[in-house]
Order: structure tokens, then sequence, then C-alpha cells
């Protein structure tokens, strides 16, 4: 199993550490890594539309210390952008952001989305170069168009260089079309691909929250609205399984057989006990949850052609 695996839930960074005060953030760490949840998503957000000089990757390595938590005990997965590739190189991008945070490597990176398509051969070729310096373990994705995909998978055969064993991906009761379409889900469902499923509250909006004050992920396909009105029949649902919405929302993903890891942020302890009781939920009914939320898949119809 990759080592995206190893822990079933991921803590994001993106306005998380940055919203706490320092200790608490420490407490919250160390409360994870005690509890099983030891993937952490870190990244230097100052590129593209996340040029935010955002102190987050900063504060989460002066925090992991603070509660004593050795590097080995935690997988660290990071971000490669591609906003300004090949400008800002792979090498340059890693050397930043891994000292930023105080660490040699990154057990994964996530090679990020993009508005131009790039030169893929040369990612390729110069993430296997970052995996030979020892600076990363492993690679996935984040919304590339699916010929792109395709295109990497063909080159790293070729050269035999290593391909990307996951995608890192917007999934929820909500937006299923990425993950389950005909696109992606041809590598998810044979197995070479495996599936991290992010922004899986839609910002908070599928926990209630209609107008999130802080910044969150893009509205592909601009269905908000739509998540927006069906917000309260979630709340119905899960109060059926006795569970809170954040609760039936991970509980969805986790009875998902290709997903490996469900990436999700908090900023309180409370907020993460919560979210720790949707495994047993999707032990007990993941099924159910799964056929009693289907009718509320919202981007079905969402880029049929598999153009992200």
């Amino acid at each position: 199993m990759s080592v995206l695996g190893r822990s079933v839930f991921g803590l994001g960074s993106w306005n998380t550490w940055d919203r706490m005060d320092f200790e608490d953030a420490a407490r919250l760490l160390r409360t994870a890594v005690d509890a099983g949840v030891t993937l952490f998503d870190v990244a230097h957000y100052d590129f593209g539309p996340h040029a935010e000089n955002s102190r987050t990757d900063i504060l989460f390595g002066e925090a992991v210390r603070e509660a004593g938590i050795a590097r080995d005990d935690y997988v660290l997965c990071g971000k490669l952008w591609l906003w300004d590739y090949p400008r800002s190189g792979f090498a340059e991008q890693l050397e930043t952001s891994l000292g930023r945070i105080g660490t040699d490597y990154a057990d994964l990176v996530v090679v990020g989305d993009y508005r131009e398509r790039p030169d893929i051969p040369r990612v390729v070729t110069e993430v296997a170069e970052q995996v030979r310096a020892g600076r990363i373990g492993g690679w996935g994705v984040n919304n590339w168009l699916a010929a792109d995909l395709d295109l990497a998978y063909g080159f790293a055969a070729r050269e035999g260089l290593p391909a990307p064993e996951f995608a890192q991906l917007k999934y929820s009761i909500a937006r299923r079309s990425m993950a389950e379409g005909e696109y992606y889900g041809k590598h998810i469902a044979s197995g070479r691909l495996i599936l991290q499923a992010s922004d899986v509250f839609e910002g908070g909006v599928l926990l209630g929250n209609a107008a999130p004050a802080r910044k969150i992920g893009a509205d592909v396909g601009a269905i908000r609205q739509s998540i927006v009105d069906t917000s309260a029949e979630l709340g119905s649902i899960a109060a059926e399984f006795g569970a809170t919405r954040a609760q039936l929302a991970l509980a969805f993903c986790l009875a998902y057989a290709p997903v490996a890891n469900v990436l999700f942020g908090v900023s309180r302890a409370s907020q993460l006990a919560d979210n720790l009781g949707a495994l047993d939920l999707a032990r007990k009914h993941g099924t159910e949850i799964r056929t009693a939320v289907d009718h509320l898949w919202l981007d079905r119809e969402v880029n049929p052609d598999g153009t992200w």
C-alpha cells in the first residue's frame, strides 16, 4: 500500500494553522498523532491563486516541534505548483517549502493544477529527479486534465520513471464526477491510481455554513448554490444515522473502496474528535449512507468531456 494509506485521515494546512493560537495548534497536532491521524498536507501558499504569503507551513513546522512529534512519526504530503512552472522549478520550490517547514524531505507531493497545460514529460522527469535526490518519496496529481494524466503514465512507463500513484481530488457527497467519472475513474477502478478525497465539506457549506467567511475551494461547475440548497436535507439524513453532518460526509468517502485517505481541516480538538467518529459510522453503515445520499450527487453533468 502507498504511504498515503498509512493514515485514513489527513489534516490539511490551508487556512488552518495560521488561524489558530500557537499552543492550541501544537496540542491539536499532538492529539491527532496520538489518535492515529499521522498524515499532514502542508504547502507553501505563494503561487497563482494561492499567492497569499501565508505562514501556515512555517507555523506547522514550529508546532510539530513544540508538540514533540518526531519526523518519522508523521507523513508529510507537500505541494509542487505549476502556476509559475517552469520558471519556478521543482528543486527551487522544494528547497523553499521544506526549509520553511524545517525538514529535509516530503514523503509525498501533490503536483498541483494549472491554467495553461505544462510540458508533461518535463514535469514527470523533474519529479523523478527529486525522487532520486531523496527529497520526495512519491507523487500524485491534483485536477489535471485526464489526457495529461494519460500522457504522464505513458511517458513514465517508457522512460522507467515513477508515475503518479494517487490523485488528490475534490470528492464529497455533492461532487463525485471527477473521481467516479469516466476519465479519472478508469485509472482509479483499475487500482493504478488511489484516491485522496479533499474538500469533503465544501469549505463548510455541506456542514450548514452557507457563506464561509474564509477563502474556500473553487466552485467547479457553479453548483455551490445547489449544495447550499440541499444542506438541510443532509442534516436530516445524518440525524437518521445518529451522526453529525461532518461524520456523514466523511463516512461517505471512507465507504468508497478506492479512497486511501480523507483530507480535512480542523482548528479545534472537538472538531477532530467528532470527525474521528466517522470511522465507526462507516464500518457500520457505509453502504447504507452511500445509498441514502446518492441523489445528492450534484455534479453528474459537470465537465462530461473530462476537462477540468
